[in-house]
């Protein structure tokens, strides 16, 4: 299922309707501080993985 122009267009519509225009800056900002967010804790949590896995190799050596 592919979205097309127009349900983009229409969505887009709707957001300005039940938002207004003043607020959609500040939920774009929080929306990408949120994300931001999300992409540093997965790296956290990528990087205390992998630290795990290299302790029990230098506990065994």
């Amino acid at each position: 299922m592919k979205i097309g122009t127009t349900e983009l267009i229409v969505v887009l519509l709707i957001v300005v309707v039940l938002f207004g225009p003043t607020q959609i800056p500040k939920l774009t900002k929080m929306l990408g501080s949120s994300i931001k967010n999300f992409r540093d804790g997965m790296k956290d949590d990528d990087k205390s993985e992998q630290q795990e896995e290299s302790k029990p190799q230098d506990e065994q050596a």
